[in-house]
């Protein structure tokens, strides 16, 4: 009678002794896993002589010497080359070796294709993560039952190039994936994960096979709209893309496809609220409100497409409070994102009502003018460059919610007895010592820049009685604009010396060496280049801040009921 051993070996199609003449043996006779032959430390030799030229082979995608191997030992197709035990179709599909996974499959049986590794991953879950559909398929064509064998923690191939946000390999992987009969876990969490990766046109054709995913909850509890709210950049003013966009997108592909996304992006959210819509009242509400409040979130986000899409279909929302009684527009304040406080401009005396509402977090007592006050958020400060352009959009925030609340709000004192005004200036104090950096900006530069910016900014910013004068309003207008003419100044006097010193060179040197002049001409030119380089940013924030800022809170055109 055979021992077990002898019969692992027949079936991996190696012989019972390795080149160097010593035994081997099969460690797992399980049909899910790869044999575990030379994977022990006494098989060392063995494994070096065999594994490792393989595994370098489908690295390299190099079939002449993996032939040779094979042609040996035929049955090492099935074996575990690695201490992960991978095959060498899985380490050839993670290398996306297309030419070396065919001759492979070619010598490999059906069931072969499904062998797992230590991770219970297949090769084609390798495969779907490196998003080379060529190579899947040539795997699905040998086993078509690849695409719904589970690979690490459950998650199928397709779930996988989801993650991955392989867009070509979902859309092949998805048709050869029996969608009806997954798990309900495993449809709702396809479809948040094709969302997640911006497939939009994906997850729209899974949508139109199953309205019901539009309200269906994750393990987290988050539905497709808890998703959509936090990606604020994704989502189009529209739901089509315009004759003229697509004819002068179609010349740019990458921007087309950017822009095909968003659109689709925008009708996603248009088909999920349409049909979380056709929900109970209290069904609607508690989506809203559970695990997070997605009004809010997308809120704080700016998110300002994705609450008009909302609102404007159920206008209701407008009035929603979050758990410290605040309305969207507070949250709009509190970090500082304009698009979507500029909506309160369409909604008539009804802002009224809604500005009139007082934040009870930490039982603070503050009113919305109070949230102007607090210091913006790091993340939205650093939209702009420096302290002091930070502060004239701080202080241009406070003036646009000041002009909304009523006039008993504007001297309201809090709970810590402060009113907004004297809340602005104790959050804004480090802010308030902008001017000191204006005039430092100049340090950085090369020594005649520093020359010239201690007479042009000394002259420019430095103002009647010193800094202690200086008021608040002082970053709106005055300040930005001496900032931008300093640094203007700045470079001219810098371009002008430079080309003055380039041509008294000329004039001046030897001309038997006539690259020496040019050297120091191409010297002093970059260093003007690089001057230009460091502080265009600046340059470019200051003019922005100074003359486009003043149109923050003044919308061209009606967005929520156009």
């Amino acid at each position: 009678m055979p021992m077990e051993e002898d019969i692992c070996l027949d079936a991996a199609g190696l012989s019972t002794q390795t080149p160097s003449g010593s035994q081997i043996e099969c460690a797992t006779p399980n049909r899910e896993l790869p044999y575990l032959i030379l994977c022990d430390a006494e098989r060392r030799k063995e494994y070096l002589s065999l594994c490792v030229p393989l595994y370098q082979a489908a690295i390299k995608g190099d079939w002449k010497v993996a032939k040779d191997v094979i042609d040996k030992y035929p049955g090492i197709v099935r074996v575990a080359i690695t201490r992960k035990w991978e095959t060498a179709l899985h380490i050839a599909a993670a290398a996306k070796r297309t030419a070396f996974v065919k001759e492979l499959v070619e010598r490999m049986n059906e069931e072969d294709l499904a062998l797992k590794n230590k991770d219970d991953n297949t090769a084609i879950c390798f495969a779907a993560a490196s998003g080379i559909v060529e190579i899947a398929m040539i795997m699905v064509e040998k086993n078509k039952n690849l695409p719904m064998i589970q690979g690490n923690k459950g998650m199928r191939p397709i779930y996988m190039a989801a993650l991955f946000g392989h867009r070509n390999m979902v859309s092949y992987l998805y048709p050869v994936t029996n969608f009806g009969s997954l798990a309900r876990e495993e449809q709702i969490s396809l479809f948040l994960g094709t969302i997640s990766a911006d497939l939009y046109d994906l997850a729209l054709k899974i949508l139109k096979e199953d309205r019901s995913l539009a309200y269906a909850r994750d393990t987290n509890g988050e539905t497709a709209l808890h998703v959509l709210a936090r990606k604020p950049s994704t989502i189009a003013n529209k739901s089509y893309l315009g004759i003229w966009k697509r004819s002068i997108n179609s010349c740019f592909e990458w921007i087309y496809h950017k822009d095909l996304m968003q659109t689709l992006a925008h009708q996603l959210v248009e088909k999920l609220w349409e049909h979380v819509l056709q929900l109970q009242d209290w069904e609607i509400s508690k989506l809203i409100k559970t695990p997070s409040k997605l009004l809010f979130d997308a809120a704080e986000l700016g998110n300002v497409e994705f609450l008009i899409i909302l609102i404007r279909a159920y206008p209701d929302l407008i009035w929603k409070v979050d758990q410290n009684n605040r309305s969207l527009f507070h949250s709009a304040v509190l970090y500082r994102q304009e698009a979507i406080f500029n909506l309160i401009y369409e909604i008539g005396a009804i802002k009224d009502l809604i500005a009139a509402y007082k934040d009870k977090n930490n039982n603070d007592n503050n009113n919305i003018l109070h949230l102007a006050g607090n210091l913006a958020p790091l993340s939205r400060r650093q939209i702009v460059s420096g302290a002091a352009l930070q502060m004239q959009r701080e202080l241009l925030w406070f003036q646009a919610v000041e002009k909304i609340v009523p006039p008993s709000y504007i001297k309201m004192k809090n709970s810590k007895n402060q009113t907004p005004k004297e809340l602005f200036a104790e959050e804004h104090k480090k802010l308030l010592k902008g001017e000191k950096w204006m005039k430092s900006t100049a340090t950085s530069c090369m020594l005649v820049a520093t020359l010239i910016a201690t007479v042009v900014f000394a002259a420019v910013i430095t103002v009647p009685g010193g800094e202690n004068n200086n008021t608040e309003n002082d970053f709106l207008i005055s300040l930005p604009t001496r900032l931008m003419f300093g640094i203007s100044t700045l470079f001219i006097s810098i371009a002008t010396m430079v080309l003055a010193y380039t041509g008294a060179i000329f004039l001046i040197h030897d001309h038997k060496y006539v690259w020496v002049p040019i050297l120091i001409v191409f010297l002093a030119c970059a260093t003007v280049t690089l001057f230009a380089w460091q502080h265009f940013h600046l340059w470019a924030d200051t003019i922005r801040s100074t003359y486009w800022s003043r149109f923050l809170f003044r919308p061209f055109k009606h967005r929520l009921y156009n």
